[in-house]
């Protein structure tokens, strides 16, 4: 097999990272769907400061330094649910071959790759949709779920649905902000929500803060929601939730 060099992860990062947990809830039930990984410095130093840090001769040994954390890390806290890993597309050469590290991991963690999810933002600049989806397809071949973030808050988003529809859609948190009181929010969140029905798509809403936020959405019909209002994310560690 071929090695492309986000996949030679014999080459120093540079920097030290750990993982932070946002947990997803299924509020239908009162259970964790997932817990989305998210970057973090070594003392807990912020992603914003972390990310600065990576560059075009990096980006491919952060990328996969990343989702090896997140397994091994999943895997040694015994994290409930499922795991949610965010991906750069620029940082992978080839998909099946760049894969080869993630299975690895996972294999040598025992951790189910059933319960791994990517996840990318519809924000995020790739060199093409066609690649994209290339990837998604051959994560989808491997029993990964998949998933675009922040999904309405650009314009490639229903391009891409036309030529792959991921496992799941998240709803971008600008959407989410105040829409009890915003008729046009609420009116784009209910176009999405009918798309992610008509094509067996799980929704989520991520971003959510307050109890109006939550109790609209609830009464909309969704049920699996994320945001500071159930947990913030938490360094290397999870709790329970306690559900309104």
């Amino acid at each position: 097999m071929s090695v492309c060099p986000s996949c030679d992860c014999r080459k120093p990062l540079g920097f030290g990272i750990k993982m932070a947990f946002q947990p997803i809830v299924d509020i239908s039930d009162k259970s964790v769907f997932a817990h989305e990984a998210l970057v973090r410095g070594e003392n807990g130093e912020g992603a914003g400061r972390i990310l600065g840090q990576v560059t075009e001769d990096n980006k491919y040994t952060f990328d996969q330094t990343c989702r090896v954390k997140a397994i091994e890390t999943a895997s040694r806290i015994q994290l409930p649910g499922s795991l949610s890993i965010n991906f750069m597309p620029n940082a992978i050469y080839e998909p099946e071959t760049c894969l080869a590290t993630t299975l690895s991991t996972a294999h040598k963690t025992g951790f189910d790759r059933d319960k791994i999810i990517f996840e990318v933002t519809e924000q995020e600049q790739v060199v093409s949709q066609e690649f994209l989806v290339e990837v998604f397809e051959a994560y989808r071949k491997e029993g990964f779920r998949t998933a675009i973030d922040d999904f309405g808050a650009g314009y490639a988003g229903l391009n891409l649905l036309a030529d792959f529809q991921p496992d799941i859609l998240k709803i971008d948190m600008k959407l989410i902000r105040d829409i009890s009181q915003n008729k046009v929010k609420q009116t784009l969140v209910r176009s999405i929500q009918q798309i992610s029905e008509e094509l067996g798509i799980q929704l989520i809403a991520e971003g959510i803060e307050t109890e109006d936020e939550y109790k609209y959405l609830r009464d909309s019909g969704i049920t699996l929601m994320q945001g500071y209002f159930f947990q913030k994310p938490m360094l290397e560690a999870f709790q329970d939730i306690n559900f309104p």
